[in-house]
């Protein structure tokens, strides 16, 4: 399906919101045919009585909107609801070698799968399957398969009821091998703050909004991966509270903000100014931009005590609290401002009023998403935030906290309910008591790990609940080439997307209901289970009917291969499960008691229970029971990265058309770019010194000198507001330019966020300099 397209390139003017997020539901609930029944489900997204969204984690208010959906939330519930099917017809039409010529949108575009397959190799396509034969023939498989060369993946989206399920298969299988989309995104995060804070999640609740003098916003385009945020972020703003944003783009949600639920602001196109202060920090040098607020901070604690005034550091707080602040003073000291200066690409005064407006404020946030955890050093670029942030007692008192954004629906909530390749945060002996079986104490594999595993063609099995983990990951070339090999890969799935068309020798591929459908079991009609972004839980009901007849549940997915692969055991009664979800939340909450207490009970309280966060109490579950301040090695966010001369810093971005790997569109209203993705933003100074203009077609090459040629061929240039020397392309298409050695340290999330590349015109195809740019094949 591949053809020529051309993009069209525009000043991007319009603010977050306002009548381009109309445009943009409208178009999404028209081109996926959802009828105007499936429409008004979106009057009960994020609704203490409805459903929970199925893209973003942000949280979910007790007194929520009239409307409380963003855009993006509404193509994610279009794009599930759609009335377009794929029956066993598609793929009787088409091979998969012919779709892999496919698109990601295209893929997904075709509609919900509604049959198991199963791949048939003589005639290169997928053939419908009886669920019990594809249940007893992957149980074969996975019964042939040595225990620890077995991958259970999970993406970000399957409820906690699923995902206990899955978590308690892989482990009873006999591996810790459950790696998920974590390990892409927030890991780093997860490392940071328990080794700082001792919990591996944010503290702020949604109250905390209402009660901050300051937000710091790294790395976080919230416009695209969390509108709904606008709210709480305008609300500040009518506080006149200060928004103090480090990013490499002028982000537009981040800038301004028409509220598309207040009728006067979209009749008079009021808009509301979000941040105060933007400084457009170079990729790879948060680290450096948080060492030079910190000596500000220092700079101006000495003047107070000079003067005799009050302090600007807390040193109560610290003396009672911290550990480490010595060593990270000493640092701080020590910190050059010209190098800090030149690796974050900001003046001195900069960063000093950034400190200043810091220094002022009562309460202050932090608030960051993968601009911070995307790095070589991204677990340091945390830790850096977090150091901040105790300097004035920042931690565990009301307006006050970190707030890491995460992406997927209930990622984070996955992660609380076992799925973890690490034995330690896995209540592995409650596990042995309750299911009377020894639990695998081996470290598992991480999603880097499991590359590696892959490429080296170790791996036997790869179970896929969601996700499109090919697409997602780096290495694209290598992982593309191994996959094949892969002796199995089984993937459970509402869409088709590329990495079931690049498949294993013998593949599977199982339709599930989504979450906004209705799952009927044996006892009636059920309801899942999810944790947002803040740490509380909401439960979630099915509103309309489901695509197919055929669909499984994923409860009853997992469980039909639990049944095949495990021998039967007493204690665990899958199709129990499967036949009333309560059970399975009775289970969770027999499991992890301080949290699920009263699971089904509270389930449904507005706003979500949240569970017990201890450095929001000012307890520190660390090894010192001190929340700790941690000293930097170095302030280079990417010190494997040195690509020498003539190499640019590329980060890669996601458009306002997209959510993770889904493609929904090819346009991205807030850069103003529209007919595609093969786009790479530039520095008009760049476009200069290269002897380039808009619109001519570029390839880029990893500078690395490993052997491995990795190259993104067919982009065109676009002049945009980038630092200079640095470079932005869309993700997933620039993938394959990250090694899969270049990931973060301690955590190997893949630092996807600074990449040494080089670059070399390859044509202008047809390019005409103004509106309309290259055309490309």
């Amino acid at each position: 399906m591949s053809k020529e397209t051309k993009v069209h390139v525009e000043p991007a003017t319009m603010p977050a919101g306002g009548w381009g997020s109309v445009s943009d539901v409208t178009t999404a609930l028209t081109g996926q045919r959802v009828t105007l029944k499936d429409t008004r489900l979106l009057l009960k997204q994020n609704k203490p009585d409805g459903y929970a969204c199925v893209s973003c984690a942000w949280a979910k208010p007790a007194d929520p909107h009239p409307f409380e959906f963003c855009s993006s939330g509404a193509k994610a519930t279009a794009w599930e609801t759609t009335s377009k099917t794929i029956g066993a017809d598609f793929f009787e039409r088409h091979t998969l070698t012919e779709l892999e010529a496919w698109g990601d949108h295209e893929l997904e575009d075709q509609g919900r799968l509604t049959v198991p397959l199963r791949y048939d190799a003589a005639s290169d396509k997928y053939r419908p399957v009886e669920w019990d034969t594809a249940f007893a023939e992957i149980g074969a498989h996975l019964r042939a398969c040595q225990r620890d060369k077995v991958v259970f993946y999970a993406s970000g989206r399957a409820s906690l009821e699923t995902s206990y399920m899955y978590q308690l298969l892989a482990r009873m299988y006999g591996n810790n091998n459950l790696p998920d989309s974590s390990n892409m995104c927030h890991e780093s995060t997860s490392v940071g703050l328990q080794k700082t804070l001792g919990v591996g999640v944010g503290t702020v609740h949604l109250n905390d909004f209402k009660h901050t003098d300051c937000i710091l916003f790294f790395g976080q385009n919230v416009g695209v991966n969390s509108p709904r945020m606008l709210h709480q972020l305008q609300e500040v703003r009518e506080r006149d509270v200060p928004i103090i944003t480090f990013n490499p783009l002028r982000e537009r949600g981040l800038v301004s903000f028409t509220n598309p639920q207040s009728p006067l602001e979209m009749l008079t196109g009021h808009e509301t100014p979000i941040s105060t202060q933007y400084h457009q920090v170079k990729p790879g040098g948060d680290t450096a931009a948080i060492m030079g607020m910190c000596k500000a901070v220092f700079a101006l604690d000495d003047a107070a005590r000079a003067k005799g005034e009050q302090r600007v550091i807390d040193t109560a707080f610290i003396m009672e609290h911290t550990r480490g602040f010595d060593e990270f003073e000493a640092a701080v000291r020590r910190a050059d401002w010209g190098r800090i200066e030149h690796l974050s690409g900001l003046p001195r005064a900069d960063i000093e009023a950034a400190a200043d407006v810091y220094a002022k404020a009562g309460a202050a946030m932090g608030v960051y998403g993968m601009g911070l955890t995307q790095h070589r050093n991204g677990v340091q670029n945390v830790t850096m935030l977090v150091n901040l942030l105790l300097l004035r007692g920042n931690i565990g008192k009301p307006g006050a906290g970190i707030c890491p954004v995460r992406g997927h629906s209930n990622v984070q909530g996955q992660r609380t309910v076992g799925i973890t390749e690490k034995p330690k945060l896995a209540p592995l002996d409650k596990l042995k008591e309750q299911y009377g079986f020894e639990p695998p104490r081996e470290e598992g594999l991480t999603t880097v790990d499991a590359c590696e595993a892959i490429i080296k063609r170790e791996l036997q099995a790869f179970i896929g609940l969601g996700g499109n983990f090919l697409r997602a990951v780096p290495e694209t070339v290598l992982m593309e080439a191994a996959w094949r090999e892969l002796p199995l890969s089984v993937q459970v799935a509402t869409k088709l997307n590329r990495n079931h068309v690049i498949h294993g020798k013998a593949a599977y591929l199982l339709p599930c209901l989504g979450r906004i459908e209705v799952d009927r079991q044996r006892s009636g009609e059920q309801a899942v289970t999810v944790e947002d972004s803040t740490s509380c839980m909401h439960g979630s009901r099915g509103m309309t009917e489901p695509a197919a007849p055929n669909l499984l549940s994923e409860p009853a997915i997992v469980a039909g291969i639990a049944k095949a692969v495990l021998d039967p055991n007493p204690r665990v009664d899958w199709d129990g499960w499967v036949a009333d979800y309560a059970t399975i939340r009775d289970s969770i909450e027999e499991t992890f008691p301080s949290i699920f207490h009263e699971f089904n009970e509270r389930m449904w309280t507005p706003g979500g229970f949240r569970k017990p966060l201890g450095a929001a109490e000012r307890v520190w579950n660390t090894e010192s029971g001190k929340a700790e301040f941690t000293t930097p090695e170095e302030l280079e966010g990417n010190p494997d990265m040195d690509g020498g001369t003539d190499v640019l810093r590329l980060f890669t971005i996601r458009s306002d058309g997209q959510f993770n790997t889904t493609i929904y569109s090819y346009d991205d209203r807030f850069r103003g770019v529209s007919g595609s993705r093969m786009v790479l933003f530039m520095a008009p100074i760049d476009i200069e010194r290269y002897g380039l203009a808009q619109g001519d077609v570029v390839t880029l090459r990893t500078a690395t000198d490993d052997g491995v040629e990795r190259r993104v061929d067919g982009l065109a240039v676009v002049p945009y507001d980038v630092p200079q020397g640095c470079v932005a392309g869309y993700y997933p298409e620039c993938n394959p330019l990250i090694p899969l050695w270049h990931h973060a340290k301690e955590s190997k999330v893949p630092a996807a966020k600074s990449i040494d590349v080089k670059l070399e015109r390859t044509g202008r195809s047809g390019a005409v300099v103004g509106e309309t740019t290259a055309t490309l094949n």
